[in-house]
């Protein structure tokens, strides 16, 4: 298949590229900077210069392709406070690439996430999140992604785990840790129970692959290898990994301490992906993310 992917020089699709050039497919990917163009060419992909407001070109070249791979979002602006107009930007673009998609049988999958969609018990492909806020406003995306499958498209939804780990980097354990080495103490609130989903880099290629040559359309996936990891754990491993202490501190006040991070380490998002498994026969083999910890990888 002709593949184009938007975000292949990030971090996830630095790991998307080569994982459907190992399956033969050709692949092309949106570059918006000599840097990235330069990336996407060294992974043995075809860089097309341009950037998510370029819907022109998204529609010729989407158009050009059997399938798209939408990993690319404005985590730019969205991390400066502008995430309702990221996630817009995001919504544009997916309708844009999936009502352009050409080939016999076109082809999108979009990434969207898993966090904030339930509380207290693990999330599955089958949960309609009903409510937007600051972990959802990704919605209206998923959604538009999603209703392309009335038109004929073969259009796929994948949940990312919130934190898509490998190496030390990747999604909230990085953050965590960096945070935690800036203050020199790694703190987690009350008893730590709170539950993150994880997934590994390798592992969540794999899966955006498999939806690209297998999913059906309308299809909702979780890339979350690990259902929850208790931040007391990641803390604790991070502790020793990083020969920081490691304390509780209370929920009133952890702003002062954590920031924005707070909210996040006082949450409860566990997620399953025995739907996702049992369709695509998705068998992940990466390390988990305290492997990844213990091996130093943080440190």
């Amino acid at each position: 298949m002709d593949i184009f992917v938007t975000g292949a020089s990030g971090f996830i699709g630095r790991a998307v590229v080569p994982e459907l050039l190992a399956s033969g497919h050709r692949v092309s990917g949106l570059a918006r900077s000599a840097t990235a163009a330069r990336t996407i060419s060294d992974l043995g992909a075809t860089a097309v210069r341009g950037t998510l407001d370029d819907l022109d070109l998204l529609r010729s070249t989407a158009g050009a392709n059997d399938a798209v791979v939408h990993l690319a979002f404005k985590h730019d602006i969205a991390f400066t406070g502008d995430y309702d107009g990221a996630a817009e930007a995001d919504r544009v673009a997916i309708e844009t690439l999936g009502t352009s998609v050409g080939g016999d049988d076109p082809t999108l999958v979009i990434a969207s996430g898993l966090a904030g969609l339930s509380f207290g018990r693990p999330t599955t492909e089958r949960d309609v999140p009903t409510e937007a806020g600051p972990a959802t406003a990704r919605l209206a995306g998923a959604a538009a992604a999603l209703a392309l499958a009335d038109r004929g498209v073969r259009s796929s939804v994948v949940r990312l785990a919130p934190t898509v780990h490998a190496d030390g980097a990747g999604g909230l354990a990085e953050m965590y840790a960096n945070a935690s080495r800036a203050a020199g103490v790694i703190r987690y609130i009350g008893d730590g129970a709170f539950r993150w989903p994880a997934v590994h880099r390798s592992d969540a290629a794999t899966l955006f692959r498999l939806a690209v040559e297998q999913a059906a359309a309308g299809s909702v996936l979780h890339a979350a290898t690990e259902e929850g990891i208790a931040v007391r754990d990641l803390a604790e491993a991070l502790g020793r990994s990083m020969g920081l202490p490691v304390e509780s501190i209370a929920r009133e006040g952890a702003e002062e301490h954590l920031g924005w991070l707070a909210g996040f380490v006082a949450t409860d998002v566990p997620a399953s992906s025995a739907i996702t498994r049992d369709q695509l026969g998705w068998r992940p083999s990466g390390p988990s993310l305290l492997d990844d910890v213990s091996a130093g990888h943080y440190a």
